[in-house]
């Protein structure tokens, strides 16, 4: 299965909320789910049927799916771990998908948007504990530092995230702006995610 190359707009106006796939653009007044709330396509202003509950839990998978950039058979991998993981099946898995480097590498400020940060990642830009790592899905542990090579940090992107300074970090990341690299100081729990995302109504998708 191909990944969604389409207007990414349009995915937020098909799962009825914001799920910041364009950075600053999603904060300004010229986000599209804010001018045009209603689901894409000629028939997204007309009337719909109460949704079944099977329906509701898969566009709740989707809002998770779309909003972390995730395929369907990576996510499917992503709640088999969880479910074997000590606690809530959903936490967990919301926290897997949290220390994606993607993910890690977007809250710390290094890309606009989770989109931008995986092609950050991919091209080689990012670093953990040193060492390049090119795999978006690459899940970081307690006490790794994911910094930008010194040979990326020369870049007008990371030049202009420095004269910006300081950015606000969830708390389970420290930020050091100068250097360009962040430390992973704790787990992420459930407050952490700046998602609305229901995830017991995954869970309860997959336990069918």
């Amino acid at each position: 299965m191909a990944r969604y190359t389409g207007p990414v707009c349009r995915l937020c106006r098909r799962e009825g909320a914001k799920l910041f796939l364009k950075g600053d653009r999603c904060y300004s007044q010229k986000c599209a789910f804010t001018m045009r709330p209603t689901p894409p396509g000629q028939h997204g202003q007309g009337r719909r049927g109460k949704m079944s509950e099977y329906g509701t839990q898969l566009r709740e998978k989707q809002k998770a799916k779309r909003a972390y950039g995730v395929l369907e058979s990576q996510f499917r991998k992503y709640f088999e771990i969880a479910n074997k993981m000590k606690g809530k099946t959903g936490d967990n898995l919301l926290q897997l998908l949290e220390r994606r480097l993607d993910n890690v590498a977007f809250r710390l400020g290094f890309g606009n948007s989770r989109a931008q940060a995986r092609q950050l990642v991919m091209h080689g830009h990012i670093q953990v504990n040193g060492r390049k790592v090119d795999i978006a899905s690459f899940i970081v542990k307690d006490g790794d530092v994911v910094s930008v090579s010194s040979k990326s940090a020369a870049q007008d992107h990371f030049k202009v995230m420095k004269e910006q300074g300081e950015k606000t970090t969830p708390k389970w990341l420290e930020l050091d702006i100068v250097n360009l690299s962040g430390k992973v100081v704790a787990m992420p729990e459930r407050d952490d995610v700046d998602l609305t995302i229901e995830e017991h109504l995954i869970v309860e998708l997959y336990s069918r």
